[in-house]
Formats: structure tokens, C-alpha cells, sequence
């Protein structure tokens, strides 16, 4: 390069120099756009594209995905289900309200209707997520139909001997649901009902031992509306049972559990309680209730899809849940 020739940066600022006022300021302006994508470029670059599209509270909408409603198991329908429907009357209830699995509770009255829960079920897309308690008749048709539910069983509340002596008892007295689910291919799952067996630490300790003998089909199903005793220590608890967990039924939680049965939503501890699930990385499936035998199981599973709804907006940002969701009218008198 000829040293006595003006380079082509030297050329443009002599033409700059001669530019109108005008045109100066566009060029300064120019100039600041590109120091300002000079610096800001490599910061942008550095960030996933989906990250730059999401909203303000969009990661606390990921975390809150379990609670979305394909996730929703719908609980204490039958039994406790003022309107009384029929199998087909209740499918037809699920698939309006957009919940597409179902665990079954049942009294001696149902049996018989057993095969037709299980036709209407298929007929409207609806899962048979978990069946209540076990029974020889429902064994038969699991088979018969390729159905492979959770079974949901109280352990029994030993009150006699050390720990260690309780926990083995309890478990002897499981072991044929632990061999007859294992056989079915379900998942056979303690439910806490409260008591000394509806303890967490009780639960995960019968867990380990039954996994210890070869059972590892064996997990919990945990219920908030059994759990008002664990609301102080929730984070420990909920922590250890973790590993083992199944299924989480939820509640409106309040002190002194009254009243036991309530709305999502509508207690004081519920929100906090849904928080320690969501910081953890369980996925698995949530349960709502009916359980009220003066409302029809429509408008009560309605309540909670709506006050689960609610939990998840005020999770990813408080205050912006909105009214909380009506409370229904019972149909008859308690």
C-alpha cells in the first residue's frame, strides 16, 4: 500500500467532515446502532432462541406442567357422587370435563358393574388410572381386558411391637397384593389414611423393605386430605417420599382439618405445600376429588380443575390467580 495515499477510513471521515449538519447527526446516529449491535450481539447470541420468546414467568410455567389438565386424575367420583350416575353417565361427566383418566372407588353395589365401568371407560377414551382396594372380580377383568392400573391399598395400622417389628408385620400382611399386582403387571400403591401406616416415614420404610424382597412395583399414593398432620414438616416428608411416589391427591388444606374436605385453593397451606412439589423434579400424575357426598361429582371435580388452574398462575406469578373459583351448592341437604 502506497503510504502517501489516504486510506478509505481517512477518505470517509474527510467526507464526513464536509457532510450538512444533517447528515452529520444521521452518521452519528448510524455509528451509535453499531457500536450498540457490536456490543449487544454477542449477548444476545449467547441466549437459546426459546429463551428470548418466552414471557417474563415462562420457565415457572414449565415447572408448573404437571399441573396442567391432561395430568388430572379424577378421585372419589363413584361412592361419593351425589348425582349417582351410571358407568356411561360418568364417562360421559369425565369426558366433558375434559378429564381423561379416572381412579375408581367403589362399594359392594358397583361390583357388578365392574366390566360395564371398564366398557364405558374404552368407549369414551378414558384411562382406568388406578382401582381402589382390590378385588377377584376386578383381577379377572384386568386380564381379561389388558388393563394394568395402580391398585391403591390402606396398609394396616399395626399398633403393637418396636418400629422395626411394625414395619416387618406390615409388610407380611402385604406381600399376597404385593405378589397378586406384581403378577397383573400394576403398580400396587400404600395409600396414606392416616394413623401410624398413613405416616410418611412408615410408608417409605414399608417401601424399601418390600423393594428389598423383590417388589418394586410398590409405591405411594399420597393424599393431602389424609395429611393435615404433615403440613408443618411437609418439605421433609414430601422429600422422602419422593422417590416412591405414584400418584399426589390434592386438597384444600387448612389448620385442624376443618373442614377435611375442601376446594383447591381455598385453604391457607395448599399453595406453599403445591411450591415443595414443583422445586422437585416429580412428574407423575396429579389427583383432584369429588369426596363430597352432598355435591354432585360434576361441580365438585369442576371446583378443583378450576382451583388447580388457579395454584398454577398464582405459582408462576402471585396475584395474578384472579377470583378464586365458586364453591358449589350441595344438591341435597348433609
Amino acid at each position: 500500500m502506497d503510504p502517501s495515499r489516504p486510506s478509505l477510513a481517512c477518505s470517509v471521515l474527510n467526507c464526513v467532515d464536509h457532510l450538512p449538519p444533517e447528515a452529520l447527526a444521521m452518521f452519528a446516529l448510524f455509528r451509535l446502532s453499531a457500536l450498540l449491535l457490536f456490543i449487544g450481539l454477542p449477548l444476545f447470541m449467547g441466549q437459546p432462541a426459546s429463551a428470548l420468546a418466552q414471557s417474563p414467568h415462562s420457565d415457572d410455567a414449565a415447572t408448573t406442567s404437571i399441573l396442567q389438565q391432561e395430568n388430572l386424575v379424577a378421585w372419589c367420583i363413584v361412592p361419593f357422587d351425589d348425582a349417582k350416575r351410571t358407568p356411561a353417565e360418568r364417562a360421559q361427566m369425565l369426558l366433558d370435563l375434559g378429564i381423561r383418566r379416572c381412579a375408581y372407588d367403589w362399594r359392594a353395589e358397583h361390583v357388578p358393574t365392574f366390566e360395564q365401568e371398564i366398557l364405558e371407560y374404552r368407549e369414551h377414551g378414558i384411562e382406568l388410572f388406578a382401582f381402589w382396594g382390590g378385588h377377584p372380580e376386578a383381577y379377572r377383568l384386568f386380564e381379561k381386558h389388558d388393563l394394568h392400573p395402580q391398585i391403591w391399598m390402606m396398609p394396616p395400622n399395626i399398633k403393637n411391637g418396636t418400629q422395626e417389628q411394625r414395619v416387618q408385620q406390615t409388610v407380611q400382611q402385604m406381600l399376597p397384593a404385593a405378589r397378586e399386582t406384581q403378577r397383573l403387571g400394576c403398580k400396587l400403591s400404600l395409600y396414606n389414611h392416616g394413623g401410624w401406616a398413613g405416616e410418611p416415614e412408615n410408608l417409605v420404610s414399608m417401601c424399601r423393605l418390600l423393594h428389598e424382597q423383590g417388589f418394586d412395583h410398590v409405591g405411594i399414593t399420597y393424599n393431602f386430605h389424609h395429611g393435615h398432620d404433615h403440613i408443618d414438616n411437609w418439605k421433609q416428608s414430601f422429600n422422602s417420599m419422593r422417590p416412591f411416589l405414584h400418584c399426589l391427591n390434592l386438597n384444600g388444606m387448612v389448620d385442624n382439618a376443618n373442614p377435611k374436605i375442601l376446594g383447591i385453593g381455598k385453604g391457607q397451606h395448599e399453595v406453599d405445600m403445591i411450591r415443595v412439589v414443583m422445586e422437585s423434579d416429580y412428574q407423575g400424575p396429579i389427583g383432584i376429588l369429588d369426596h363430597r357426598s352432598d355435591l354432585d361429582a360434576k361441580e365438585s371435580l369442576n371446583e378443583n380443575i378450576e382451583g388447580v388452574r388457579w395454584v398454577r398462575h398464582e405459582l408462576q406469578l402471585p396475584g395474578s390467580g384472579g377470583a378464586k373459583p365458586k364453591t358449589p351448592a350441595p344438591l341435597t341437604t348433609p
